[in-house]
Parts: C-alpha cells; structure tokens; sequence
C-alpha cells in the first residue's frame, strides 16, 4: 500500500500545532500564524505605498515603481533565503526562523497590493475626486473618505487572490527549516519512513481546505457588501 491513514492520525498533533506545548508552534498553526502575520502587514504597507504614489507624482511615484519592480521580479524563495541571513547581520541579533519569514512574506507581498489598491483607484470616475475637493475636502481627505473605501471593495477579489497566495507561500519557508506544515510533514515523512503518499496527500487537502474557507468567505463578505451598498 502507499497510502496509510494510521501514519497521519500517530503524528496529528504534531502536524496541526508543531511543539506548542513546549511553547513552539508549528504545523498547520504555524503556517496561519504567519499568514496572518504577513497578510496584515503586507496590506499595511501596500495601501501605505498606494495612497503615497496616488497622492504624489514625479520622481517619488517612479521610486516607488522601480521598488515594487525589483521585489516582483526576484523569486520569493530568494527573498527568504537572504532575508534570513541579512536580518542577523543588519540588527546584529538572531532572529526567530518564522518572524523572518513573516518578514519576507510581507514585503514581497506589499508590492501587490500597492499596484492592486493603485489601480483600483485609478478605476473610479474623476468626477469623484473634482466633488470632493469642492466640497472641501483635503486631497488626504479624498483619498481617505471617498476614493479609498471604494477602491478596497473593488479590490477585494484581487486581495483574495494575493491572500490565498500568500497562504501557500507559507510552504517555502522550509528553505530556512521553520516548522510550517510542509516542513513538519517532510520530518515527519524522513522519520517513519513509510506512506509518504499519505502524508503529502494530507499535507495539500490541508492547504486547499485553509484556501477554499478563505475564498469562500471572502465571497460572503463581498455578497453581503453587495446587498448592503447596491450598485
């Protein structure tokens, strides 16, 4: 057989929650946690970033531009991996596997969500902004009131995308051995040394339940948004 349902339930535990009774997540737990982490400090930034562009031109739009550039253009992994070596040496501390790579995960994924928010902003009418500012209001204030509540829920979709993404990106933190759920899988796969079948195979339902329940709510959030501001 390649395939043993015995090898997943001796090692649950371990593959949902890592060591945390020793006070070390890992696992399915570790993999949210970080996903988590990442996600909210990439949209932090991202929108940070946006509302920045949108709000100045000339030289500061096109530094912003090259930045987002450079950091697409380079694999992920690669930004993990150096990340995790040039962290110690720039603070002069070591620092935990899982916050470096929660690091990595947010920068890289920032870059998203500032052409995402961008470009959705760019998708409203003018007529908007021209109302607003004679109206009163400040260009911050536009940005802030008027354009940018418009423009996440547009986004939203996009954001999904980029989250559920992001949740799966979680698994190459193996490259620096932090106890997400692929690593932990893998350990345990080395240590008994049989059914790797079953490990895997349970490892992906894992990942493609945690990014189906994301999808799906994120659906509701945009069907209850669309019956409660309708178009």
């Amino acid at each position: 057989m390649i395939a043993n349902i015995s090898v997943i339930t001796d090692n649950l535990d371990y593959l949902l929650w890592g060591r945390m009774a020793q006070g070390e997540p890992g696992g399915v737990l570790l993999t949210l946690m970080m996903a988590v982490g990442a996600g909210v400090l990439a949209l932090l930034l991202g929108l940070g970033l946006a509302c920045v562009a949108w709000r100045y031109g000339g030289i500061v739009r096109r530094v912003l531009f090259i930045w987002a550039d450079l950091i697409r253009g380079i694999p992920l992994i690669f930004v993990i991996f150096w990340l995790y070596f040039l962290l110690p040496a720039i603070t002069g501390r070591d620092l935990p596997g899982p916050l470096t790579v929660t690091l990595a995960l947010a920068w890289f994924t920032s870059a998203a969500v500032m052409y995402t928010t961008l470009a959705a902003l760019h998708s409203l009418a003018k007529g908007q902004t021209e109302a607003a500012v004679a109206g009163g209001f400040s260009p911050w204030q536009t940005l802030r009131f008027v354009l940018l509540p418009q423009a996440l829920r547009n986004a939203l979709p996009s954001f999904a995308g980029l989250f559920i993404a992001l949740i799966k990106d979680t698994s190459l933190a193996f490259i620096v051995n932090v106890p997400e759920l692929t690593t932990v899988a893998g350990q345990v796969n080395s240590r008994v040394q049989i059914y790797p079948a079953a490990i895997f195979i349970f490892t992906g339902l894992v990942y493609y339940l945690l990014c189906s329940a994301l999808a799906w709510r994120i659906h509701r959030w945009q069907r209850q948004g669309s019956t409660a501001y309708p178009q």
